[in-house]
């Protein structure tokens, strides 16, 4: 089941956010779950207008969460994490297409996500998806590349 976000998650969120980057981040990025807790409570908190914090739950357990937010006419895909026991059970597509479907509703033409260059297992979800990156060519930010999705029907 995807539903929105409430602040009673937060700290299955934060759990839930380490044990994904502290799989996909082994060696190369320190897990930081306070800082990641403290955004994950302004995401949540957010209007709806900009943004969204979507979960996938199963059982009554948090599988996976999808952040976006749209600033300045820009929505990017901020976050999207599934709990590493749950991987290739269908539930990043699953968030992925709930986040689709906001967007769509609220008329979003593109949107952008910035993935970790060395995480090629998000990378290859993301080309599933149908991210590309841009026609000019790869963009990246420090250690990342951007990726943009185009939801024109």
């Amino acid at each position: 089941m995807i539903r929105p976000a409430q602040p009673a998650d937060l700290d299955a969120i934060a759990a839930l956010h380490a044990r994904a980057r502290s799989t996909y981040y082994r060696g190369r990025v320190p897990g930081q779950a306070h800082a990641a807790r403290e955004g994950w409570s302004r995401a949540v908190a957010r209007a709806t207008t900009d943004g969204g914090v979507l979960c996938a739950e199963q059982d009554g357990e948090l599988t996976g969460v999808a952040a976006f937010r749209t600033v300045d006419g820009e929505t990017t895909l901020t976050q999207l994490h599934v709990d590493p026991v749950h991987w290739r059970r269908g539930t990043g597509a699953a968030l992925h297409a709930a986040c689709v479907d906001a967007w769509r509703r609220a008329g979003v033409g593109r949107v952008r996500l910035e993935v970790y260059e060395h995480n090629l297992r998000a990378q290859a979800f993301y080309a599933r998806q149908g991210w590309r990156p841009a026609p000019s060519g790869p963009l990246r930010s420090g250690s990342h590349l951007t990726l943009w999705l185009s939801l024109g029907e």
